[in-house]
């Protein structure tokens, strides 16, 4: 008795510390975007010449101005962004699911190697594989083009691996044997039983997919010359560059930065329903 007494309290004890770490984590990670979202409310002047949290009173004069400059160039950007997020983590999902399916539920020849390679491929970072990507887009002369950016996205190890760990727990394999002495074809099997199944897991691939490739800012910076398909990242970035021989420039690259912020909360809050974080914590346990 007086030991599970101790290690109650001792339990307790740590509560604080725990409860004190992820409060600081916490704002660690929103004072920034706090600051964010202030800043862009506030003039050139104001900006510059005070560095406080009281909102501005230019923010429709930002707004304004940012989706006026170049001709609509914000939007431009943001659009592109939508087409290599939302397109690009599509089809990312789908290959990611066939190919973590085909991986817990399949025995054939090399299955072993290949899943080895997967986890390389987890491992890697993806920066390191920018270069030689675009090495090889130029080869087959498609740098400087949408695919440029978009096919380095559809192939992503992490997603094929959580694919795998959902599938391994989420699709009974008697459930498949029933349905192929029913004379279900492996196509009607994966569309009509195995897809239903791993949807939670889909779209928390999704997810990550998505935020991942509407964040990235290195592949598309090297990729495209063209500055009509940049993404928000690189087009936001030539604000910034373009702002040291015109200030009020920054004012605009920051209000973008608040707006480029919108989308991912609205997918966060729409498909939270979906989130599976034992998901994710299983991954990274297997």
């Amino acid at each position: 008795m007086t030991v599970l007494t101790s290690t109650t309290g001792r339990r307790r004890s740590r509560f604080p510390i725990a409860a004190f770490l992820l409060l600081a984590g916490a704002v660690y990670c929103l004072v920034p975007v706090v600051w964010v979202i202030v800043a862009s409310t506030k003039s050139n002047t104001e900006l510059f010449t005070t560095f406080t949290f009281a909102p501005g009173t230019a923010l429709f004069d930002n707004l304004r101005d940012l989706l006026a400059y170049g001709d609509g160039a914000f939007a431009l950007w943001a659009l592109n962004s939508v087409i290599y997020a939302g397109g690009g983590a599509a089809i990312s999902t789908l290959i990611s699911t066939m190919a973590g399916y085909a991986l817990a539920k399949f025995e054939f020849p090399g299955r072993r190697i290949w899943f080895v390679a997967i986890l390389a491929g987890v491992l890697l970072p993806g920066i390191t594989l920018a270069v030689p990507q675009y090495l090889l887009m130029a080869q087959v002369g498609l740098a400087g083009s949408y695919w440029s950016v978009l096919l380095p996205c559809l192939i992503n190890p992490f997603g094929i691996f959580l694919a795998y760990v959902f599938a391994s727990s989420a699709v009974p394999s008697s459930l498949m044997e029933s349905a192929r002495i029913d004379g279900a074809n492996e196509a009607r099997i994966f569309s009509g039983l195995v897809l239903p199944m791993m949807l939670p897991g889909m779209v928390t691939i999704f997810l990550l997919q998505f935020v991942g490739i509407w964040n990235n800012f290195l592949l598309p910076f090297i990729m495209l010359s063209d500055e009509s398909k940049y993404p928000l990242t690189v087009g936001l970035y030539t604000l910034l560059a373009k702002g040291s021989g015109t200030p009020a420039l920054y004012s605009l690259a920051i209000i973008g930065a608040a707006l480029s912020i919108i989308p991912l909360i609205v997918m966060m809050l729409v498909l939270q329903r979906y989130w599976r974080l034992d998901l994710v914590s299983g991954g990274l346990k297997g």
